[in-house]
């Protein structure tokens, strides 16, 4: 059986030109073949890229699989002669328990569903804010920049105590080092200017609190270093993801005209909609396991210290689990698909990312009732596969005045 077992030999795969919402061809492909095929990463370590629906959804609730930074590889770069650091103090996504849980627990109540919905006027307010902005300037407009980044960039920084005059420059800088493309000594910058003004702030936090999460977490036995690395960790996943989602999100409905009319004409349908989108764009497309012991998958064996890329993308698009997977339908029941993720490192600011998409969407398609792409949809310039999230670079749009 082993010998027959389809082979991935490029990660990550591009998507195909003119198909900028589906997983790359070579991804679906595999999934065809099965849940797992063999892949190997640079410098040869043999892996496993894990495609199918079930096998995705267990193997990153099993405590057999690590998220440990220090045990992974990465799927286009050679780390033989190289020994990878742990993660830095704080930035828990890429630790196992108990450190995962002594970072993730102080953080677990203040993002609640009934914490986050008492945030929707304020969500409300800053949306409307740049719809009003956007109007005022009249099309065209890039939607990104004016109203996908800085929703969720208001949010985190709020929520984070970040002043509002700073903003822009953490929009930057996130941006720098999620895009795929920014060089090593661009990104290397980007990632340090990140820290060192987040030093400052736990500094400035600890001496004058003021009503956020970082002041809060002050009051605890954690030190500077590890209230710097929550914050980065949480300004990171609280921005990039949510801002790429509004845009692609919007790109999606736009070139689907039947389901943005369904969506406009049916506001009950939003949250329906909001569970289909997240399914159907899946921007967190991969998250790598490490396996701690030998373990049976699948009918086949992932030995231990073997690295596993999971694939949110096309376990998302999975014909066993979601009827019609490539085709977008918000009439269609959602639950249960993986794009915040599975199991104890399920995405803490999925209930934030759902209150913001659940206003952002409709308020936008009722503002703008003409609203369309500016450009032909296949010049609408999209992020590499290389990036840790998928996304617009921008999103040119128009509306008749």
């Amino acid at each position: 059986m082993s010998e027959a077992l389809h082979a991935v030999t490029t990660m990550p795969a591009e998507r195909r030109p003119g198909c900028p919402f589906d997983p790359p061809a070579e991804l679906i492909e595999a999934r065809r073949h099965g849940p797992i095929s063999r892949y190997t990463f640079p410098g040869g370590e043999p892996g496993w890229l894990i495609t199918g629906y079930d096998l995705v959804r267990s193997i990153v609730a099993d405590s057999r699989f690590s998220s440990r930074r220090e045990l992974m590889l990465h799927p286009t770069i050679d780390y033989s002669g190289f020994e990878t650091p742990p993660a830095p103090p704080g930035e828990f996504l890429l630790m196992d328990e108990p450190q995962h849980g002594r970072y993730r627990k102080p953080l677990a109540g203040k993002f609640t569903a009934r914490r986050m919905r008492l945030l929707t006027e304020r969500v409300e307010q800053i949306t409307a804010d740049h719809l009003d902005a956007m109007e005022k300037a009249g099309p065209p407009s890039d939607l990104l920049t004016a109203f996908a980044r800085p929703i969720p960039a208001v949010m985190i920084c709020e929520l984070l105590g970040v002043p509002y005059e700073e903003r822009d420059s953490f929009q930057d800088n996130v941006e720098s080092f999620m895009n795929g493309e920014t060089s090593d000594e661009d990104l290397m910058a980007a990632v340090t200017a990140t820290y060192d003004y987040l030093t400052g702030l736990v500094a400035a936090k600890r001496a004058n609190p003021t009503d956020d999460i970082l002041s809060d977490l002050t009051d605890s036995d954690l030190t500077d270093e590890e209230l710097r690395g929550m914050a980065f960790l949480l300004l990171a996943a609280g921005f990039d993801t949510t801002a790429n989602m509004l845009a692609l999100g919007t790109f999606a409905l736009l070139c689907h005209p039947g389901q943005l009319a369904a969506l406009r004409a049916d506001p009950a349908l939003t949250d329906q909609a909001v569970e289909e989108l997240l399914r159907y764009l899946s921007v967190a497309k991969t998250f790598m396991r490490t396996a701690l012991e030998d373990v049976e998958l699948a009918g086949q064996t992932i030995k231990a210290g073997q690295v596993v890329i999971a694939s949110y993308h096309t376990a998302n698009r999975d014909p066993e689990r979601f009827t019609d997977p490539h085709t977008l339908d918000l009439h269609r029941s959602s639950d249960g698909h993986l794009a915040f993720g599975h199991g104890t490192h399920l995405c803490l600011g999925a209930q934030l990312a759902r209150v913001e998409m659940r206003v952002a969407f409709p308020a936008l398609l009722n503002r703008f009732p003409s609203l369309r792409l500016a450009v032909p949809a296949e010049e609408v310039p999209v992020r590499p596969e290389a990036a840790d999230i998928y996304g617009v670079k921008s999103l040119p749009v128009t509306w008749d005045v």
